[in-house]
């Protein structure tokens, strides 16, 4: 059977297959006959980002579900982490969010929540693809199923605010929030504002094909001349569903996910938060956190990339900080999935508390050079059916032994496959990875 839920729900160019018209309502119908069948009573939230076909396919799917005899109540444009947090405040037996996440308008996700707030688990996974697979008619329409019920994104709001210490406040930091032109757009300045921190927001007007263009978490260097021209304290980058959040110090230098995790690895460590002194990071994090957290006496574990896999290692060991490179950054005590508005929140109260820059709380870690390429291929085929691609991984691995590291994968949301080298000579690992890049593309391209 085909396999149509990737690392982070269902993605496509918006229009095409299974993002087409009968498969959406397709999937809708399915859901609400699951979710029957698993004893719980079929009500659901929908979210979306701000991409323009949002609106039909969330008509699509709201149809699709209230045929199939459930409730789905749209919530209009909210970030997917909101969409979490609603789906357990307000019992609902799933939540639903619309997105494609970091990619361009044109394409276009589905993500389901369980009542826990949590992705579904492969077995749902499968039992939707199959009624996808089988079809159905159904018109495309124009818009959603009446109106979105308002509240949500205040209640959201709300939510972010109550995490934040009450002694820190008012915050008086001046911050730099690039939205991405996508759903934290609203909310994100709102949150900050009412915190008492002063807000530069830009890439805040979205028009339904401007997110993610040119800006947001792919796209930090605007970020970090506006922090150098403004004088801010830090910048932030999300993406168009602000699950992630990446940064800009006060200097205009860019961090990452990584960075995040050292800085609140360490906080959470003085605070007496941190549980287990494991931290969960994906085959993606650099060497360099890993060496900096084990000097700190904390653990780094890597699992698969996915912010669902670092989930479910963190639940296997009771730790309640992962993430990923990217900037998915999950502080499960707060939220079971990645939120790049309550991690902005997390730093910036580390950088309050202590009294420091954000140059200053990330000092201590050291970066190896790494470099990641992306090679577009036409299939997915098993590394291994190709001996010219294990033979070249192998003699790299070998080369960079204990001073190096090398990742190849598949992107789980695009039809890339993706290449990691990392060691101390930036030359020695660019030459590896031109290498098994020009292999892949002489197979896969």
């Amino acid at each position: 059977m085909a396999k149509l839920f990737g690392t982070d729900g269902i993605r496509a160019a918006a229009g095409t297959f299974p993002l087409d018209p009968p498969s959406v309502r397709a999937l809708g119908k399915a859901l609400a006959s699951l979710l029957r069948e698993e004893g719980l009573e079929p009500r659901v939230i929908v979210g979306r980002d701000t991409r323009e076909s949002g609106a039909w396919i969330e008509g699509e799917l709201v149809r699709g579900f209230r045929e199939g005899g459930g409730d789905a109540v749209p919530a209009g444009i909210l970030p997917t982490s909101a969409v979490s947090y609603l789906t357990r405040k307000h019992a609902f037996a799933a939540g639903i969010v619309l997105s494609a996440s970091h990619n361009p308008f044109h394409d276009n996700g589905i993500k389901i929540f369980s009542p826990a707030g949590t992705k579904i688990g492969e077995a749902w996974e499968d039992r939707l693809e199959a009624a996808i697979l089988r079809g159905t008619e159904a018109g495309r329409t124009d818009g959603p199923e009446g109106p979105a019920r308002t509240g949500f994104l205040d209640e959201y709001a709300a939510f972010l605010e109550g995490l934040f210490p009450a002694a820190l406040r008012p915050a008086r930091l001046c911050v730099v929030l690039d939205c991405s032109n996508g759903a934290s757009s609203v909310v994100a300045p709102l949150v900050f504002r009412n915190l008492g921190f002063e807000v530069i927001p830009f890439h805040d007007a979205p028009d339904g094909r401007n997110i993610n263009r040119d800006c947001g978490s792919l796209h930090p260097g605007s970020l970090a001349a506006k922090v150098r021209e403004t004088g801010a304290a830090f910048g932030v980058a999300y993406d168009g569903d602000a699950d992630r959040a990446v940064w800009a110090d006060e200097t205009g230098r860019v961090l990452n996910g990584d960075h995040t995790l050292f800085v609140q690895a360490a906080y959470m460590t003085e605070l007496g938060r941190l549980r287990s002194a494991r931290v969960v990071a994906t085959s993606m994090s650099n060497m360099g956190l890993e060496i900096a957290l084990r000097d700190r006496g904390i653990g780094l574990v890597r699992t698969r990339v996915g912010d669902k896999y670092v989930l479910e290692e963190m639940v296997r060991l009771s730790a309640n900080l992962g993430g990923e490179q990217s900037g998915h950054t999950i502080f499960l005590d707060d939220c079971p999935t990645g939120d790049g508005i309550l991690t902005s929140l997390r730093m910036a109260e580390a950088m309050i508390a202590r009294r420091a820059s954000l140059s200053d709380l990330v000092a201590g870690f050291k970066e190896f050079p790494q470099i990641l390429l992306n090679v577009r291929v036409e299939r997915k085929s098993a590394f291994d059916e190709f001996p010219e691609i294990g033979r070249a991984f192998g003699e790299i691995r070998d080369a960079l032994g204990a001073s190096g590291r090398i990742d190849l994968r598949y992107s789980g949301t695009e039809p890339l496959a993706r290449v990691m080298v990392e060691g101390r000579d930036r030359d020695e690992i660019e030459k590896h990875a031109s290498r098994l890049a020009s292999i892949l593309r002489k197979y896969l391209a």
